[in-house]
């Protein structure tokens, strides 16, 4: 098998209710790019990178679409089946850009699975249960109004909260998760989650001025060093996020003993790939994980699904998907959705998910 096409796609999928905010970003539209591999079987794998605006993390939607229009010469003739041998080609073709990689590594183990008759889940390890927790994340609002979606949250039937703070007065962030504590349940695990909004010194007064709720901490701090100063005196457990763009970051925190576990980006990794390395990393060291990404439709969705299918269901924080906040399926027959907080894991070959005929548009490049 060999690739003889590669197509480039761009897709903007709007924020459902207006706009999403973070401690250092609001966004009312995102811009998704999508990769398609075409074979000389006929066999079609897809991809998608979908970075939360530019300022969130080192990466832009403008700057995938470019990273992959560089390497996509290089790909055709590559057997897709050989996964690490491709993923070499594209690191000998352009250094670093691990998040348009990960277009590329999605749609290979999309390729494989249709080629094996096999769920990319199955491939990566096998599923360890057929229906995977999710958990929402309310954004930054009022006090008042987060308590609100929390409680409603609950009710629908998710099992993990995330709450956004950061970015205002670190009164209205105290006030916000005491209300949070007053309505959680029990059994319903709480995020605290800062998108590195927080000084050393903000993290260590909110830490313990809210000691009695119990809560993850989630990339508090701007930087590894900042939180690992003052770790010694939280009285929450610390996530890292933001701090995890390759997997000697991931190495360095396991090390150095900064944090209790990790909110996982399958496209900051550099794709699927990579976070089965990782995934297996937090299996020797019982470290709790989530397998998300920072936003993206059906085809992000299902990677993040299928990752999340494999791990250990007693270190499985969740899959976090941009479902609830975007309209639509890419696949309108099986699209991913989220029922009741939890995710059903496809049933069909590859990703499981097969994108409608022409709901990309026209490819904005194409290899041949």
């Amino acid at each position: 098998m060999k690739i003889t096409e590669v197509h480039i796609y761009q897709k903007d999928l709007p924020v459902q209710g207006g706009s999403y905010k973070m401690a250092k970003a609001e966004v009312f539209a995102l811009d998704s790019t999508i990769l398609k591999l075409v074979t000389d079987t006929g066999l079609t794998g897809y991809g998608e990178t979908c970075p939360i605006g530019p300022v969130y993390a080192p990466m832009h939607a403008l700057g995938a679409r470019a990273a992959l229009a560089e390497m996509a010469p290089y790909l055709l003739g590559e057997n897709p089946l050989l996964i690490d041998k491709v993923r070499r080609t594209m690191d000998e073709s352009l250094n670093g850009h691990n998040y348009a990689k990960a277009a590329i590594d999605i749609a290979l183990w999309d390729l494989a699975g249709k080629h094996y008759g096999a769920r990319v889940c199955d491939l990566l390890g096998g599923a360890m249960r057929e229906r995977v927790p999710s958990y929402y994340a309310t954004g930054v609002n009022e006090p008042k109004r987060t308590a609100e979606i929390v409680k409603e949250k609950i009710a629908e039937g998710y099992p993990r909260l995330q709450v956004k703070v950061g970015g205002r007065t670190l009164e209205e962030d105290i006030e916000t998760i005491r209300l949070v504590g007053e309505v959680l349940k029990p059994g319903i695990r709480l995020a605290i989650d800062g998108n590195r909004g927080w000084t050393s010194r903000d993290l260590i007064f909110i830490s313990q001025q809210c000691a009695e709720i119990k809560f993850v901490l989630e990339q508090p701090c701007n930087t590894l060093d900042e939180i690992l100063a003052v770790r010694s005196v939280l009285r929450h457990p610390v996530y890292l996020d933001e701090n995890t763009e390759d997997l000697h970051a991931v190495l360095r925190a396991i090390q150095t003993g900064v944090c209790d576990g990790f909110g996982l980006k399958v496209t900051r990794l550099g794709g699927l790939s990579t976070m089965r390395t990782v995934r297996d990393l937090c299996h020797l060291k019982s470290m709790p994980h989530t397998c998300d990404d920072s936003w993206g439709g059906d085809i992000i969705a299902a990677a993040c699904l299928h990752i999340g299918a494999t791990v250990d269901p007693k270190l499985s924080e969740g899959v976090w998907l941009a479902e609830p906040y975007i309209e639509g399926n890419y696949d309108s027959k099986n699209g991913i959705k989220i029922k009741n907080g939890w995710i059903d894991v496809p049933s069909q070959v590859g990703l499981g998910i097969t994108p409608d005929e022409g709901v990309f548009g026209d490819a904005v490049a194409s290899f041949a």
